[in-house]
């Protein structure tokens, strides 16, 4: 049987945050520019609370089967909710998509390095 690797990305918008909450956020804001994106088991979050109030959290993990997609889905949405909810940051219209890397096409690059090694 071969693994997966899935990532799952959680966007959504803070809502109705306090002032404190707010000037909080913009003071981390350097350790959560995009530049900074990527895709871990802990999870990854990106937001520019000084030009529009939404999130992104970046998660990956890797499962056995297909059948497994749902539940890591799931279970990244609970974890930015939990992110949010665990700071009092209020939030809304969480939205969670998944991507098996498996069944993603290869770009040129990995067409290259596939046809080199096999």
């Amino acid at each position: 049987m071969t693994s997966r690797t899935i990532r799952v990305t959680v966007r959504g918008a803070f809502d109705a945050l306090t002032g404190a909450q707010r000037a909080e956020l913009l003071a981390a804001a350097d350790r959560h520019d995009v530049a900074f994106a990527a895709f871990t088991a802990e999870g990854t979050m990106t937001y520019d609370i000084a030009a529009r109030p939404f999130f992104t959290f970046r998660y990956t993990e890797t499962v056995a089967g297909e059948g497994d997609i749902p539940a890591v889905t799931a279970r990244a949405q609970a974890a930015a909710e939990q992110w949010c909810a665990s700071r009092g940051y209020g939030f809304k219209n969480l939205s969670a998509q998944a991507v098996d890397l498996s069944q993603t096409p290869l770009g040129s690059r990995g067409r290259r390095e596939a046809a080199r090694n096999g």
